[in-house]
């Protein structure tokens, strides 16, 4: 499939540059149920049939205990796609919003997610946690730290965490969001709506919405800032393998093209 192709293009590169995946690793895809990490879970799904290193894989969603909440469909593709899937219940969407009542709920949720979903890759023997971070996601975390914290800083590609021996990656780095929509609508992946009453009212979304109108009036800037990240060896990114020009891979679906299937 074209599409899929397109999508492992990207996601093999960041982890050979990286060294992401290693020989037996059994890993776990951090399953959100919104179009980034399902598109991730497909990837590895098919990298797994053919990458030199063998790895395993499985599937992970922690329920954030939102009522209504319904991850049937995505049992569903993990049944096609023959990755084993685990569902963590938890209690945090209470927690956040009905006991603490917090005002900015994006920070902690963030952390407590995070927390059951180590805890629960641990449990089940998985040596490694992939999320499904994109380009957009590095260059968006690099301007947020920028504007709101005054530090030049991002995520890591890939990090260890000493505390439950479990390293976290981030296998679509090199991917653009558009390129994730462009498949998530050609295959028709059962992305569940968040039911966050948060969702699309952060510092994120507001970032998103500037690097937009940005981009307009300077085209390829997303492309200049993530190779300042690369120049600058920030976090652990460098100027590696086949992304060193950034350039070429700026070609996609086109926005009409893109716009038409969404």
């Amino acid at each position: 499939m074209e599409q899929m192709k397109r999508v492992l293009s990207f996601v093999r590169r960041a982890v050979d540059d990286y060294d992401m995946i290693r020989e037996g690793d059994r890993v776990a895809v951090g399953v959100s149920a919104g179009k980034d990490s399902l598109t991730l879970l497909c990837a590895l799904a098919e990298l797994r049939r053919f990458y030199p290193k063998k790895f395993e894989l499985i599937a992970i969603t922690v329920d954030m205990g939102f009522e209504g909440t319904d991850f049937g469909e995505i049992q569903k593709l993990c049944d096609s796609l023959d990755v084993p899937y685990h569902i963590i219940p938890t209690q945090i969407s209470q927690v956040i919003f009905e006991v603490r009542k917090e005002k900015n709920p994006c920070s902690l949720c963030a952390k407590m997610r995070r927390g059951a979903l180590y805890g629960g890759a641990k449990k089940l023997g998985c040596t490694s946690v992939a999320l499904g971070h994109h380009f957009d996601d590095v260059v968006e975390t690099f301007m947020l730290n920028l504007f709101y914290e005054g530090r030049i800083g991002c995520f890591q590609p890939v990090t260890y965490l000493s505390n439950t021996d479990i390293t976290m990656i981030r296998p679509m780095i090199y991917m653009p969001e558009k390129d994730v929509r462009y498949f998530s609508s050609k295959v028709n992946l059962p992305v569940v709506k968040s039911k966050c009453p948060a969702d699309g009212a952060t510092e994120r979304e507001s970032m998103k919405r500037l690097l937009a109108q940005l981009e307009r009036e300077n085209k390829g800037l997303r492309y200049r800032i993530f190779g300042a990240i690369q120049r600058g060896e920030v976090d652990g990114f460098r100027m590696i393998g086949k992304m060193r020009g950034m350039k070429s891979y700026e070609e996609g679906p086109s926005e009409k093209e893109e716009e038409s299937d969404i």
